[in-house]
C-alpha cells in the first residue's frame, strides 16, 4: 500500500520539526555553492531556508508524495526552488556522478531500511569537496514509538498492522565510520530536543503526522477509531499536562560530511 502523507498533519508543528533542519544546515560551510538538493523535501517550507542560505544557487525539493509535492509547489517557496516528484532512491540512480555542491535529507532516509547501503551512491551525486548533510530522527526507542507499536500489535489491530512501514536510525557513530570509509570528512553529533507541546493529546498529533501514520492508514475505517483513542489515552499517561505543557524529548541523529576531492 502506497502511503499518503497529510501535509497540513504534518505542519502542526513546523517550528519545532524546523529547528534540526535549521542546525543541520548551520555546520555546512558551503560558501557560494551552485547546486543545491533538498530529498525529503515534504511540504517545501524548510527547503526554502535553503533560497534564503543561498539565493544564488539552483535548489531542487525532491519528495515521492504527491500531496507534499503539491503543496510546495502552491507555496511561495515555488518561486525560488523547483520542486520534483520522485523517489530517492530513483533519483540516486539518475543523479550524475558529482552533480550536486549541497545535498540535504532531513527526516527522510529513516524510512528506508536499507539506506546506509545508500551512502556511496549519496556520496557520488555530490561534487568532490562538496557536501552531503543528513538528518534522522534517532527516538524509536522511546514511548511515542513503542506503545504504538505494542497496541497495533494486539488483536483486532495486528491483523491489518503487520509489516507496516516503521522508521529506523543508526547511532551517530555508525553514519560516521561509514562515510568516512568513503572518503569523506565527518562531523556527527546528536540532540534530545526537549519540545513542550500544547493543545488536546498533542503528542499524538505529532506521530500521527509522522512515525505513526503507516499504522493509522493501514487499519480500516471502523477500527481506526478505536485505535486512535486508545492510543491517546497510553500516550497521555506517557506524557503527562502538568499545567505547563507536554514535554516530548526527540533524540536526532546529524551527519555532515564534506566529501573528499
Amino acid at each position: 500500500m502506497s502511503l499518503a502523507w497529510d501535509p497540513d498533519r504534518y505542519l502542526a508543528y513546523a517550528d519545532e520539526r524546523g529547528r534540526p533542519f535549521l542546525d543541520l544546515i548551520g555546520r555546512v560551510a558551503a560558501a557560494d555553492p551552485r547546486v543545491v538538493v533538498d530529498l525529503g523535501c515534504g511540504p517545501g517550507n524548510l527547503t526554502s531556508r535553503l533560497a534564503d542560505r543561498w539565493p544564488a544557487a539552483a535548489i531542487t525539493g525532491v519528495d515521492s508524495s504527491e500531496a507534499m509535492i503539491r503543496v510546495a509547489s502552491d507555496s511561495s517557496a515555488a518561486d525560488r526552488v523547483v520542486f520534483h516528484r520522485a523517489d530517492l532512491r530513483d533519483w540516486l540512480a539518475a543523479a550524475p556522478a558529482g552533480g550536486v555542491d549541497v545535498l540535504v535529507s532531513n527526516a527522510t532516509l529513516q524510512w528506508l531500511p536499507d539506506h546506509l547501503d545508500l551512502l556511496p551512491a549519496l556520496v557520488r551525486a555530490v561534487t568532490p569537496g562538496g557536501w552531503l548533510a543528513v538528518q534522522v530522527p534517532g527516538n524509536h526507542e522511546e514511548p511515542s514509538h513503542t506503545i504504538r507499536a505494542e497496541l497495533a500489535a494486539t488483536p483486532p489491530y495486528a491483523a491489518h498492522t503487520n509489516g507496516v512501514a516503521r522508521p529506523g536510525a543508526h547511532d551517530p557513530v555508525v553514519y560516521l565510520r561509514a562515510l568516512q570509509a568513503l572518503g569523506c570528512v565527518v562531523d556527527a553529533w546528536e540532540t534530545t530536543y526537549l519540545h513542550v507541546l500544547h493543545g488536546p493529546d498533542p503528542v499524538f498529533t505529532w506521530i500521527s503526522g509522522t512515525g505513526a501514520r503507516p499504522t493509522l492508514q493501514a487499519l480500516p475505517d471502523e477500527l481506526r477509531p478505536r485505535f486512535e483513542e486508545e492510543l491517546k489515552a497510553r500516550l497521555r499517561v506517557a506524557y503527562p499536562e502538568d499545567g505547563h505543557g507536554v514535554v516530548l524529548p526527540f533524540r536526532r541523529i546529524f551527519v555532515v560530511a564534506r566529501v573528499g576531492a
